[in-house]
């Protein structure tokens, strides 16, 4: 059995729907399909989920842009009687009565509404495979990944969803039929929806992967593979032929955004290869991250996170940042649900770098400031290089302004102001 995991890039209209029909009617062996929401529609359903709780945008417009972005593709691929558009139309219906509802919390009500693109696009999906002779069934995800209530970052709960999987995925897979469901959801125990992080799709091929024991996972991507850097910045990138289980925990770790950060884990528990290929180009040979590799070929890797705040935290009399401060902060920043992605102590004050979130940022900084002396500076982008030297330090060192540099024996991050196009 392989887990295949399609992005939105891969789904982003008609012809790559095509297109990924194509590589899905072509695999050998029984297969389970993981798609994300097709293009942008989860920043579009992001929009609306903004306008809808603060009042400060038309969230009708917004919705109504996503649903005729949906309603396009689909008058390409079915007849206008087809069964699809209506089923497609109930889930906006859906997204409506979210809206109208008192919302419990933002992050509520973010997972209600911006959980319907991945499951629009699958029922478009596994339609549309049916229609042209690949046996497929739609199976949904939040009755597959239970979840706890931590909305837009919720934790797997491993013994139902272990369960849940084999009880209802093997037995499709059985019958020689396509399994098609949606990455990125799951579900509580009282039937809401949860969400597992922005581009968890990665990280559900990864879940049913590990509980089905599958020979592989293969994410289709719009490149060849892993780049030792994001061709974007770096003309001369370079495709990493394969990885080690370790260098790909810590590329995602540090923001390397191919994958996402918990795929790994779960595959390398169970020693299950991760191919990373193209869709463009389905015959290439893609990156293999797996047991026994060695990173090849060995040369840095290089990690941009743009929107970086750099915040300063001293006590207000200048005494020690000491073992029972660090506690009390890193519990702040945990119930903020902020992530650091680095950190710094010197005798009176801590340092973490971290991403420029609108809507956890503000919070944390007035829990902050109830005990503690804070300066902040954001516009700041955070370079990592993975097996650096220091003409790779040199290098990116002619991109700004250097605020804070760290480095270990492997690993070096660089907090810069960049220089102005």
């Amino acid at each position: 059995m392989q887990v295949y995991k399609f992005g939105g890039a891969s789904v982003k209209d008609a012809d790559a729907i095509k297109n990924v029909a194509a590589i899905v009617s072509a695999a050998t062996q029984p297969l389970v399909v993981v798609v994300s929401a097709m293009g942008k529609t989860t920043n579009g359903l992001e929009a609306v989920v903004n306008a809808g709780f603060y009042k400060n945008g038309d969230s009708k417009s917004l919705l109504d842009a996503v649903i005729k972005f949906h309603q396009d593709i689909l008058q390409q691929l079915f007849e206008a009687t087809d069964d699809v558009f209506t089923k497609v139309n109930n889930f906006w219906v859906e997204i409506a009565w979210a809206l109208e509802e008192e919302p419990r919390s933002y992050g509520f009500l973010y997972d209600q509404i911006v959980s319907i693109g991945e499951l629009v696009a699958t029922t478009i999906i596994a339609a549309y495979l049916n229609r042209q002779g690949t046996a497929t069934q739609w199976l949904d995800a939040r009755s597959l990944i239970f979840t706890d209530n931590n909305y837009r970052q919720a934790q797997i709960q491993w013994p139902q969803t272990v369960l849940q999987i084999n009880q209802i995925i093997a037995p499709v897979c059985n019958q020689n039929k396509v399994a098609l469901t949606q990455g990125f959801i799951g579900g509580t125990s009282e039937n809401y929806t949860t969400t597992l992080g922005r581009e968890g799709s990665d990280y559900t091929a990864a879940i049913i992967a590990y509980c089905l024991d599958a020979q592989s996972v293969t994410i289709w991507k719009d490149v060849s593979g892993v780049l030792n850097a994001d061709p974007k910045f770096f003309s001369d990138a370079q495709k990493l032929e394969q990885l080690s289980y370790h260098d790909a925990i810590e590329l995602t770790y540090y923001g390397a955004t191919v994958i996402h950060p918990k795929t790994i884990k779960p595959l390398e528990n169970k020693g299950i290869p991760l191919y990373v290929k193209s869709f463009v180009k389905p015959e290439g040979v893609g990156t293999v991250i797996g047991k026994d590799l060695q990173t090849k070929p060995f040369i840095p890797s290089y990690i941009f996170k743009s929107n970086q705040v750099l915040i300063s935290i001293g006590s207000k009399d200048f005494s020690f940042i000491a073992e029972a401060g660090l506690s009390h902060l890193f519990g702040l920043f945990a119930a903020a649900g902020v992530k650091i992605n680095l950190m710094q102590n010197s005798a009176i004050s801590f340092s973490v770098c971290v991403d420029d979130d609108a809507f956890a940022l503000p919070a944390l900084l007035e829990s902050l400031k109830a005990d503690y002396r804070v300066l902040f500076n954001n516009g700041l982008v955070l370079y990592t290089i993975r097996h650096y030297n220091q003409f790779t330090i040199d290098k990116l060192l002619q991109k700004g302004t250097l605020i804070l540099e760290q480095r270990s024996r492997n690993t070096a991050q660089l907090i810069m102001y960049p220089n102005a196009d």
